[in-house]
């Protein structure tokens, strides 16, 4: 069984839910702000091989990616951070980024604080 499908059968759900912004992207929220008085938040980030989350900034929020299964690359503010399970990035506040899957799609465990929702 791969990570994500153990995060899937742990969660006891496989609840993803389109993006509404990027094709091929889609979430399962693991722990939303309502559970932690808005400090933090946990989803599940499933990329489709060859999508994109295009350029986006989360203001007034920290954005951490630990990279689940699959491979891609993230680009932080210009600075290129390749995409393997392990790789665990610190996207700082009010700062541009974007995620592309490569071909075998990409699976991203993203935490936000404050809480994205």
């Amino acid at each position: 069984m791969s990570i994500s499908q153990q995060f899937e059968s742990a969660s006891g759900k496989n609840d993803y839910i389109p993006h509404k912004s990027f094709a091929g992207v889609s979430l399962m929220h693991l722990v939303k702000g309502e559970m932690t008085e808005g400090q933090i938040s946990s989803h599940l980030v499933k990329l489709e091989p060859f999508c994109s989350l295009n350029e986006h900034v989360h203001h007034g929020q920290f954005e951490i990616h630990q990279v689940i299964q699959g491979t891609g690359e993230c680009d932080i503010a210009g600075e290129l951070v390749g995409y393997v399970p392990g790789v665990v990035a610190v996207i700082p506040k009010d700062t541009p980024h974007s995620v592309t899957a490569k071909e075998n799609g990409l699976y991203i465990l993203a935490s936000f604080s404050p809480a994205l929702l």
